[in-house]
C-alpha cells in the first residue's frame, strides 16, 4: 500500500479532487452573471481586513513567498489546523497573516484603515468578496456560495462592465482551483511523510491539543509551504519557527 493510499489521506485527497473538477467545470458566465448582479464597490471601511469580521484568510504559496520578502513576521500558521498525529503535533495546509492579538483583530498591514502594501496584497484579497465553493447553507443543504458578507459592508448594486466582470470570475476560479491544488500537495506530501516517519492521524490528539492550546499549552504546529514542512511553536497568539 503506497502513502497517498492511506485511507484518511485517500479520502482528503479524493474530496478535494471532486471538488476541484466542479471548480473547473462550473461556468465563468453565470459566475461573471452573480458578479455583475452585485455589484460590490469597496468603501474602505477595512471590515474585511478584521479576523472579528471575516477569520483567517487562506494565502497561496506565492502569496506568501512575496509576502515573506516584504516583512517575514507577517506569516503565522493560521489558527485552524488540518491533521494531528499521534504525538499531537499538528499539520496544516499553508500560512496565514498575522493579525493584532487585541481589539477587532486587524490584519498586520492594517494601518489606519488602509493596506500598507495594497499593491502586493494577497490573491484573495483581490478577488473579495467573491469566491467559489461549496457550503451548507442554514438549513443545511450545501450548494455553491459566490458571495462573502453580502450587505454588511462596502455598497453594492454598482456598475460593473461584463468585461470587468468576466475578469474577477476567472480570477475567483484561478484562485480556488489553486486553494485546491495547494492542499491536494500538502495531504500527499503529509501521507508520505506520516509513512516515512511512522505517524498516523489521530483525531483524539487533535481534540487534546486543541483544548490544551486555548488553555495555554505550547504546541507544535508543521506548515506546508514550497513543497514541504516548516516548524513551529505556538501558544496562544505567539508564534515562533522552530530551527
Amino acid at each position: 500500500m503506497t502513502p497517498a493510499h492511506l485511507p484518511f489521506f485517500q479520502k482528503q485527497i479524493h474530496d478535494r479532487q471532486k471538488e476541484l473538477e466542479a471548480v473547473k467545470e462550473y461556468p465563468w458566465e453565470k459566475l461573471a452573471e452573480v458578479i455583475g448582479e452585485v455589484g460590490f464597490s469597496c468603501t474602505r471601511c477595512a471590515r474585511c481586513c478584521t479576523r472579528e469580521f471575516n477569520g483567517h484568510v487562506v494565502l497561496l504559496d506565492e502569496d506568501a513567498a512575496r509576502i515573506r520578502a516584504i516583512d517575514p513576521a507577517a506569516l503565522v500558521p493560521p489558527p485552524e489546523f488540518d491533521l494531528s498525529d499521534q504525538h499531537g503535533t499538528f499539520y496544516v495546509a499553508g500560512y496565514t497573516l498575522r493579525a493584532e492579538p487585541v481589539g477587532r483583530g486587524e490584519c498586520h498591514f492594517l494601518m489606519d484603515g488602509r493596506c500598507r502594501i495594497y499593491p502586493e496584497r494577497p490573491m484573495i484579497c483581490r478577488i473579495y468578496p467573491y469566491m467559489l465553493h461549496r457550503e451548507p447553507d442554514d438549513k443545511g443543504v450545501i450548494d455553491w456560495r459566490q458571495v462573502s458578507g453580502i450587505d454588511q459592508h462596502g455598497e453594492y448594486h454598482s456598475p460593473i462592465s461584463p468585461d470587468v466582470a468576466r475578469e474577477i470570475a476567472c480570477e475567483v476560479k484561478a484562485f480556488e482551483s489553486s486553494v485546491l491544488i495547494q492542499e491536494i500537495a500538502f495531504f500527499e506530501y503529509t501521507a508520505s511523510y506520516f509513512s516515512a516517519h511512522g505517524l498516523r492521524p489521530v483525531r483524539k490528539r487533535f481534540d487534546d491539543g486543541m483544548r490544551a492550546l486555548r488553555a495555554g499549552a505550547v504546541v507544535r504546529v508543521k506548515v506546508f509551504f514550497g513543497g514541504a514542512f516548516e516548524s513551529w511553536a505556538v501558544q496562544g497568539e505567539e508564534c515562533t519557527p522552530c530551527e
